[in-house]
């Protein structure tokens, strides 16, 4: 299990961080991100932190650990992940174009 997290926010930290919750034209991803820190950086405890934010406990650890890695900076941006699918093979695609404009097979359709 996790003991506590602690960290101090720095006062020009906090004064980006509470501009991004007060935006209204701010993603909301990011001002849940900024309310968690926020949140945590006052004392409060992972369950209200995860109550209030609306997030499970894991998102809220893992904003805290970016936050303290990588600052506001690390907030505002999201990992990149590899694609889902690997792309179709280009000779694939060129084999399935051939195929649909060939005549059918005798009394087929394609």
């Amino acid at each position: 299990m996790r003991t506590g997290i602690f960290f101090e926010v720095s006062v020009a930290a906090r004064r980006q961080l509470e501009a991004i919750v007060a935006d209204g034209n701010t993603p909301q991803k990011h001002v849940w991100r900024a309310r968690i820190v926020l949140l945590s950086a006052a004392g409060t405890g992972t369950s209200t932190i995860m109550r209030e934010a609306g997030v499970s406990k894991t998102a809220v650890w893992r904003w805290q650990e970016r936050f303290i890695a990588e600052g506001v900076a690390g907030l505002l941006r999201d990992k990149t992940r590899p694609p889902g699918r690997a792309p179709v093979a280009t000779s694939k695609v060129a084999e399935i174009v051939r195929l649909t404009q060939a005549e059918p097979p005798h009394e087929a359709s394609h």
